[in-house]
């Protein structure tokens, strides 16, 4: 399963969305493989639940300049889930940029069979934001689970 959403949330935000992301990972039956870009925020939530919980974790990496266009006070847990990755696979772009990062979103719908979605149901705020990857899933027959907190805002 693979991981899209925003960044940047709220302390409630966060606490919500967290207890949302876990009882999604506790209702898979089997082993556990999740895929993520480990971007700050849900995706590296994500990835750290999936560890913890014994899974497997395969990351995608946008383009070579990735990490650096991510906050720096991120690395260290980029760095370490990067480490503790079972496959890692690039886009071959160089560039950290929107089209890279949707491309990176466009290798990870490929290798889901269930992408989870913490998105606001509000339109991307630039190319290759949640709803243009949601958008994607979708017309590529992936099944997408939508968690966001009622009533929440970004």
């Amino acid at each position: 399963m693979g991981i899209t959403g925003h960044r940047g949330l709220n302390g409630d935000v966060e606490r919500k969305v967290r207890q949302f992301l876990a009882a999604a990972l506790d209702e898979q039956m089997g082993p556990l493989t999740g895929i993520s870009c480990i971007a700050d925020g849900p995706d590296a939530w994500f990835a750290e639940m999936i560890l913890d919980r014994g899974g497997s974790l395969e990351v995608v990496v946008p383009a070579e300049e990735y990490r650096d266009s991510l906050p720096a006070d991120h690395h260290p847990l980029y760095d370490q889930l990067l480490n503790r990755a079972a496959e890692v696979h690039h886009t071959g772009i160089t560039v950290s940029d929107s089209a890279a990062h949707m491309a990176g979103s466009e290798v990870l719908v490929g290798l889901a069979d269930l992408v989870l979605a913490v998105w606001d149901g509000l339109p991307a705020r630039g190319y290759g934001g949640t709803a243009d990857v949601v958008a994607y899933a979708e017309r590529c027959g992936v099944p997408v689970r939508i968690l966001w907190p009622e009533g929440a805002k970004r």
